[in-house]
Formats: structure tokens, C-alpha cells, sequence
């Protein structure tokens, strides 16, 4: 349905295209990965014809609609949710609002010499409406609201007072209200929790048309996916399968590239040994000019590609005592709202709890009850002896001065550090060469992420408590947090909408359910066997 044939595109000196071929059909459900800035919104514009192409050819199926989502929403207001959501809807809102304006002309006096036309042009439109099951627009726009986590008594609230998460969630309403036959979807998963998420993924699975989506969510590109498609250097290569074949085929195909290259090299430098020794006597002349010959024609192999990466040593932290987090009776409440009563909670040394919860069921007020960021209106919450406290929220970004660089923010931190221990932790959380002398005030919110938790990580605490740490982190920087935190020789306490993440760190769950806190004395895969659910806002599967 949607077809690329030989394309290039460059920006400037930038080439993010060159000679790039995929294809997307009905049913396939596409996974465009890559590292970040190698075009894959880009590829998305082309295909929407919002950026031209340099060369090649890019087709889409004749009359095929298009859905596109990307994280430019633009300004919202002066509708409620529920309407912000039907007016996007693609054809079938235009329909709508047609016969709107056809009632109201077919109900004016003024124009009754246009009546027969007019209920003829009602009739037709009428019948498209119907085609594009327009009588149950509204119904399946509060279901989709409320996959997304929408409570019933907010679609009809102004969505101008919303927050920009909140009106990513309603611009990503509108496009799948559309029922479109192609859906591009840039980054879909970002400011969802984890049962929307879920929800998502299930959605998903039930569009026949074609789908191309982007995201940092390996766990749900794995679910979703029949086909990954890579962009990096220039060049697009297809796999078929999951995020997981497709890391394993790419490490595979490395591997085989850099055993050819290194037999190629050995080979050249053999040949060319001998062209060196002999190439002054006579008497080989000739068997120097052919092995010169047979080196000229020799297809050089390149060495694989690789993404810039660097490994890093964390320190080992300090030593706590065996209780790190203890709560006793604590009591809290917002006004009227209730979120705890009587709560009781150890969390002991190099433990790793998850807190589970539905939007509102307090999993970041227990994170600030812990930490001692807000106090308990009834009952103890303390920190125990010994334990150096490291805590992330999103607030913690708001302390990085705007004028200092990447570097300035380390060096200020670590000021007995020396240059090249700093550039290598930098370079660990993916600011590499020139990105160290970038200024905080024009860092993404990921960079601002991935920068705090450099601060954090680099003369660790033996307390860690994490409060949605992965949010907007791309899948490398993910990679690399997971491995260090799997080494973290201390304790953790976190929440996270990453179910890969949680996966591999946790080994005890906390829920905040309708019937109260439970604890689980397993990870998350054990909650989830236990429970019967992968988040507490899901029926049991």
C-alpha cells in the first residue's frame, strides 16, 4: 500500500536517505527503528507529502487514506475533549458536519425553492455517513478516550485545560477514530501509562490496514510488530519479525561482516606484503603485476557499521543498614481524597520494588512519602541508618541551569573528576563529541533525562528511587540504564509504564488497587502470573 522505490533525501550536508527501498502492505504492522535524528519523522513527512523527495520514487495505494500522528499536536481549546476528538476524525467528521449544515439549510424558510435538491444531497450524504459507520462515531470515540485513560467525567471538560500529555493522548484519539487504510503512527506511546498502552497494543492488533509506528517501547514493539524496518547512515533495511529477531539478525549479520572484513584485511595484507618484498627484482615482475591486478579488482568489504556507544564502570555505593525505606500507620490524604490509610512498608537492602497503579492511585506520592519530599498526615515514613538517597522525578530536570552545557552541569557536580572520566560518563548517557558544549535551555526532555541521571549515577547512592525514569530515553540509552542499574549494588524503589524495565530490575511489586495495597514477593514477571494482570487498572486476562 505504501511503497518506497530508490528514494534519497538529504537536509543540507545531512544525508538521510540514499537509495532507501521498503514497503508497507495492508495487514503488516511495521516497526521503523533507528537511532535518533537518522529521519525517521522525516520518512513519515514524505509519505504525507509534507517534504518532498530528492530522488527515487514514493507511491501510496490510489484513494488510500492516511492517519498520521506525530508529536506536533498544535493548540487546542475552546471544544471539549469529547468534540476536539470527533472534529479531527478525518472524513467521516467532514461527513458529519455536512449534514449538520444540510438540516439546518433544509429547515430554512429562505431557501425552500432548494428543497428537493437539498434532501436529494442529504440522502447522498447520509448514505457515505453510514458507510463510515458514522452513527457510532461518538460511541467508539468515548471507547477509544477511555482506552486512553480518559475518566468519563473529563470528555466533556475544555480540552484548552489540559496538559501537552494529555492533549497528545486526544490528538492520538483522533487518528485512530479515523479508521484510516494506513496508519503512520511517530512515538504513539509516549506520556501513556501502562494500561494505556496495553490497551493500544490490543487496538492495534485489530487494524487491517497498514501500520508504520514508531517507539521507544521495546516490549511493545515486540507485541505488536510483523516487520521491522531499520533507517541508520543513509541506508533502510528490512527484517521480518520482532524488535527481538531484529537485534539478533542485526548482531548476526555484524558478526559475519566483521569476520569478512577481517579475512578480506588479512588477505590484503598477505598480497600486498609480497608486492612490497618483491616488487624491486625482476625475476617475479610478473607475479607482482598480477597480484597487483588481483588487489586493484578486489570488491573491498566494509567493516559494520556501529553505533557510537561507550561502556561505563559505575562505583559501587556505600553500605545502608538492613532497613533503607520503613512506614508505619502512615495516613495521607488530598482534601477529600483519601490515598493511604494505615500503611505499613519495609523495603530492606538491595531490594528493587516496583509500585504498580492506576492514574491517580498515588504510586508519586508514595515515592515522596519515601523520600521525605512530603510527610504523612498520620503514622512515620523515614529512611533508615546509613542511606544516601538518590531520587528522580520530572522535577528533577527543572535544576539544570539553562547557560551551562552538558559538560559545565558534570564539571560542576564532579569538580575533583578529571576531563576524560567526565566525557566518558557523558558519553555513556549518549552526549558524544560536540554534545557535551550544548546548553541545558536547549536540551530535549529526554537529554534532560538522560543528563540528571548521569549526575545521579556517577558517584552513586545506595537508595535509588525512580519515578517514570525512562520516559522519552531512546532504546540505546535504555539499554545501557538497564545494564548499569542490573549491577547497582544497592536498593531500589520505582515506577515505571516500561514493562521491559521492570522486567528486568524488579524482584518486588507493590499494587495500589481498588481493594487496597498488595505486595508481591516476586518481580514483575511473578505479579503478573500472580495477579492474572499486567497493570491493576486491566481486567484479568
Amino acid at each position: 500500500m505504501i511503497s518506497l522505490d530508490s528514494v534519497s533525501k538529504a537536509h543540507g550536508s545531512q544525508i538521510l536517505f540514499l537509495d532507501a527501498s521498503m514497503t508497507a502492505f495492508r495487514g503488516e504492522r511495521v516497526g521503523l527503528v533507528g537511532p535518533n535524528g537518522c529521519g525517521k519523522s522525516t520518512l513519515f513527512r514524505m509519505i504525507m507529502k509534507q517534504e518532498d523527495i530528492d530522488d527515487g520514487q514514493l507511491s501510496v495505494e490510489r484513494n488510500a487514506t492516511l492517519g498520521y500522528f506525530s508529536q506536533d499536536v498544535g493548540e487546542m481549546g475552546g471544544e471539549s475533549v469529547l468534540e476536539a476528538t470527533l472534529s479531527g476524525a478525518g472524513e467521516v467528521s467532514q461527513v458529519a458536519q455536512q449534514l449538520i449544515e444540510l438540516e439546518q439549510a433544509m429547515a430554512d424558510p429562505e431557501r425552500l425553492d432548494e428543497l428537493e435538491d437539498l434532501i436529494a444531497k442529504f440522502g447522498d450524504v447520509q448514505h457515505r455517513f453510514d458507510e463510515l459507520d458514522g452513527y457510532s462515531l461518538e460511541a467508539r470515540a468515548r471507547e477509544v478516550l477511555a482506552g486512553l485513560g480518559f475518566r468519563e467525567s473529563v470528555v466533556n471538560d475544555d480540552v484548552g485545560q489540559l496538559s501537552g500529555g494529555w492533549k497528545m493522548r486526544v490528538a492520538l484519539a483522533r487518528i485512530l477514530l479515523m479508521r484510516p487504510d494506513g496508519l503512520l503512527l511517530d512515538e504513539p506511546t509516549n506520556h501513556l501509562d501502562i494500561e494505556s498502552i496495553i490497551w493500544l497494543e490490543q487496538f492495534l492488533r485489530g487494524f487491517s490496514g497498514a501500520l508504520i509506528i514508531t517507539s521507544h517501547d521495546r516490549e511493545f514493539l515486540n507485541r505488536l510488530v510483523t516487520k521491522i524496518v531499520e533507517v541508520d547512515g543513509g541506508t533502510v533495511n528490512t527484517y521480518a519479525g520482532d524488535y527481538d529477531f531484529y537485534e539478533d539478525q542485526r548482531a548476526l549479520a555484524a558478526a559475519q561482516q566483521e569476520a569478512q572484513f577481517a579475512r578480506q584485511q588479512a588477505m590484503l595484507a598477505k598480497e600486498k606484503a609480497f608486492i612490497e618484498r618483491f616488487k624491486a627484482r625482476a625475476s617475479h615482475a610478473a607475479q607482482v603485476q598480477s597480484r597487483v591486478k588481483k588487489v586493484d579488482k578486489i570488491e573491498l568489504v566494509q567493516p559494520p557499521r556501529r553505533r557510537q556507544k561507550v561502556d561505563f564502570e559505575f562505583r559501587e555505593p556505600p553500605r545502608s543498614g538492613n532497613d533503607v525505606v520503613k512506614m508505619e500507620g502512615v495516613c495521607k490524604s488530598y482534601g477529600d481524597l483519601s490515598i493511604y490509610q494505615d500503611l505499613d512498608l519495609v523495603i530492606r537492602r538491595k531490594e528493587r520494588w516496583c509500585v504498580m497503579g492506576i492514574n491517580g492511585a498515588g504510586k508519586s506520592t508514595l515515592l515522596k512519602l519515601a523520600v521525605g519530599a512530603i510527610s504523612p498526615d498520620h503514622g512515620v515514613a523515614a529512611l533508615g541508618a546509613g542511606v544516601k538517597l538518590g531520587y528522580f522525578a520530572q522535577h528533577s530536570m527543572e535544576v539544570l541551569k539553562g547557560p551551562q552545557t552538558v559538560f559545565d552541569t558534570l564539571q560542576e557536580k564532579f569538580s575533583l573528576a578529571n576531563v576524560g572520566s567526565l566525557k566518558a560518563l557523558a558519553g555513556a548517557f549518549g552526549f558524544m563529541g560536540d554534545d557535551v558544549d550544548k546548553k541545558c535551555q536547549v536540551l530535549s526532555g529526554g537529554e534532560k533525562a538522560r543528563l540528571v541521571l548521569a549526575t545521579m549515577l556517577y558517584d552513586p547512592p545506595n537508595l535509588l528511587v525512580l519515578d517514570e525514569p525512562t520516559n522519552h530515553l531512546d532504546m540505546d540509552t535504555k539499554a545501557m540504564l538497564v545494564q548499569s542499574l542490573a549491577r547497582f549494588e544497592g536498593t531500589m524503589l520505582m515506577v515505571s509504564h516500561d514493562r521491559h524495565f521492570l522486567h528486568a530490575l524488579s524482584d518486588h511489586v507493590l499494587e495500589l488497587g481498588a481493594e487496597g495495597v498488595r505486595t508481591y514477593g516476586g518481580g514483575y514477571a511473578d505479579y503478573v502470573a500472580a495477579s492474572g494482570h499486567e497493570a491493576p487498572g486491566l481486567e484479568a486476562m
